[in-house]
């Protein structure tokens, strides 16, 4: 089972929608000072509450781990993990371990990013590319999605790892079979690292996150 979906947080009722997260998520919307990361924080913990209660997940407790990956303690075989940028709030959940990661396609974006941190054959695919912005960031929420699958996050470096980008996305000298969706959202990019290919990807409004669940 996977499930992926986002949210365009730019219209959430932040008052609203606060009132329905837990106690330590306030915490963590307390601390940011803008509004634009308060309603990312509190969007992206909504759609991770609306994923897990279409699986009948009541009153998850959550718990952090090694290298700070968050996890359920009080149900087996449900994963999940969350990821934001500019607007958009993503969350993937699954009966194994999951990893997401979605970023702001910016065409500006420094190539030599992916020069000096990339593989070599990663950035070379990059420059070949007609559009080597729209290609930095295929690879970047794939190998952020995997680093992320394996909760290293950046303790994981991105030279240390190769993602290959064909007819099937794979990870070099995989062991675990693993599978990679990608997906065009707009002026984003979505990708996750885990155990099942979809096509499916859900995306709800800002009001559906703050209605109540029925």
């Amino acid at each position: 089972m996977i499930k992926i979906a986002y949210c365009n947080v730019e219209n959430l009722d932040l008052k609203k929608g606060y009132e329905l997260v837990s106690d330590k998520r306030k915490e963590k919307i307390d601390f940011y000072r803008f509004e634009k990361d308060k309603k990312l924080s509190c969007g992206v913990y909504l759609l991770l509450q609306k994923l897990l209660h279409e699986e009948n997940i009541t009153n998850p407790k959550f718990k952090i781990g090694k290298y700070d990956k968050a996890y359920i303690s009080n149900y087996d075989n449900i994963y999940f993990n969350l990821s934001h940028s500019g607007n958009i709030a993503c969350c993937a959940i699954s009966d194994k371990e999951i990893g997401v990661d979605v970023e702001y396609n910016d065409p500006e974006i420094d190539l030599n990013i992916a020069k000096n941190y990339f593989f070599n054959s990663e950035y070379e695919n990059i420059m070949k590319s007609d559009k080597p912005s729209n290609e930095f960031f295929r690879y970047w929420v794939l190998k952020e999605s995997y680093m992320k699958y394996t909760g290293l996050g950046f303790n994981l470096e991105l030279n240390q790892f190769e993602i290959i980008i064909d007819d099937e996305i794979k990870l070099k000298n995989d062991k675990n079979n693993l599978k990679f969706n990608l997906f065009d959202i707009g002026e984003y990019k979505i990708a996750s690292a885990g155990h099942y290919k979809t096509n499916d990807i859900k995306k709800y409004s800002a009001n559906e996150l703050t209605a109540n669940f029925n």
